[in-house]
C-alpha cells in the first residue's frame, strides 16, 4: 500500500468577494475568467502595467468568492496592487485565512472517497465540507480548507512542503520567489504553454506587453527545469554557464526546492529560450553546485 502524504503549504490566498468581482479581476489578469467554473481551476498572472509579473496563480471559485493561490511574495505584491482601484468598484479583496494543504501519493483515491472528493474526466476542482479541493495530476490534489478541517489519521502529515515543491517545479510549473517579483513577463515564465493566458479575451493591465511579445515574437527566454547536487537551497539565486573555459551569467532561479534525503535540489530558471539542454550550470556563489537541465513536461508553443 502507498503512502499518501500531507503537506502544510506556505503558498497563501487572495479573495474576491461582491458583485463586481468578475468585472473587476477579468481587467487585472491574463486569463479570461468567462472559462472558469465551479469545476475547474485556472493559471493567471497578474502583471504591471509594463507587463512584467506581480504573480502566477491558480484561480478557482468557492461559494461566493474567486481565490487567488500563489506563494507568499506573490500574494503580498498582487494584494497591494489589487486593492489600488478596488475602491471605484463593488469587491472587497482581502488575504484569505483559509489554509492549503498538498496531498501528494501515488494513489489518492482512499483519501479522497473519504474526504468526499470527487473527480471525473472533466472535473478537476470540487467542493467538499470543509473546504475546496484542485487536481494538479494524479499524484497531487490541493485542499483549500476552513478552521473545521482535520487530517484523516490515515495520512502522514510533514513538516514542511518540500516534497510539494518539488514536484510543482519538476511539473514545470511557474512561482515567483520575492527577487523575481516584477522582472518577467509572463511568456518568459511558460505560462501560455500550461493555459494562463488569453490572447482573446480583450484588456487587461499589461496586455499590450504581452501580445507584443506573441505576436511580434520579441520573447527571448523561457523557463528552465534544473536540478543537482546540493548541500542545501542556495542563498543567492545567480546561475552562470560555461563557454570554453569561462563561465558567464545565465540567469536566476525564480524557484528552489531542496530533498534532505537524496541532496538534490530543484530549481526554476528563466534562461535565453535558445539555451542547449545539454548545458550545464553551477551556483555563481558555490560553484561546487552544478545543476543539469530536465525535459519540461509540456510545449513551449501559445494556446
Amino acid at each position: 500500500m502507498s503512502s499518501v502524504y500531507a503537506c502544510p503549504l506556505s503558498h497563501q490566498l487572495i479573495s474576491l468577494t461582491g458583485a463586481d468581482k468578475l468585472s473587476y479581476l477579468h481587467g487585472q489578469i491574463t486569463q479570461d475568467l468567462n472559462k472558469l467554473t465551479n469545476s475547474n481551476f485556472l493559471w493567471t498572472g497578474h502583471c504591471s502595467a509594463k507587463g512584467k509579473l506581480w504573480g502566477v496563480f491558480k484561480l478557482f471559485s468557492h461559494q461566493d468568492s474567486y481565490y487567488l493561490s500563489g506563494s507568499s511574495a506573490e500574494v503580498e505584491q498582487s494584494l497591494v496592487e489589487l486593492k489600488k482601484y478596488a475602491v471605484f468598484a463593488k469587491v472587497d479583496i482581502s488575504a484569505s485565512s483559509n489554509r492549503l494543504i498538498g496531498l501528494i501519493g501515488d494513489d489518492l483515491s482512499t483519501i479522497l472517497t473519504e474526504l468526499g472528493i470527487a473527480f471525473d474526466d472533466n472535473i478537476i476542482a470540487c467542493d467538499f465540507d470543509n473546504g475546496k479541493a484542485l487536481k494538479l495530476a494524479d499524484n497531487r490534489v490541493l485542499l483549500m480548507v476552513n478552521s473545521q478541517f482535520a487530517i484523516p489519521d490515515s495520512v502522514l502529515t510533514l513538516d514542511n512542503d518540500a516534497p510539494w515543491q518539488q514536484a510543482a517545479i519538476l511539473a514545470g510549473e511557474p512561482q515567483l520567489s520575492s527577487d523575481a517579483i516584477g522582472e518577467y513577463v509572463p511568456q518568459m515564465v511558460n505560462l501560455q504553454a500550461i493555459g494562463g493566458i488569453s490572447f482573446k479575451k480583450g484588456c487587461y493591465t499589461g496586455q499590450e506587453t504581452v501580445a507584443r511579445m506573441k505576436y511580434l515574437g520579441k520573447n527571448k527566454r523561457a523557463m528552465y527545469i534544473v536540478s543537482g547536487q546540493s548541500e542545501s537551497m542556495l542563498d543567492e539565486p545567480e546561475l552562470e554557464v560555461q563557454l570554453g573555459e569561462n563561465w558567464r551569467r545565465a540567469g536566476k532561479l525564480i524557484a528552489q526546492s531542496f530533498d534532505e534525503k537524496t541532496n538534490i535540489l530543484t530549481g526554476l530558471v528563466v534562461l535565453p529560450n535558445d539555451t542547449e539542454t545539454t548545458q550545464v550550470l553551477r551556483a555563481k556563489h558555490a560553484p561546487e553546485v552544478e545543476l543539469s537541465i530536465l525535459p519540461l513536461p509540456y510545449s513551449l508553443d501559445d494556446e
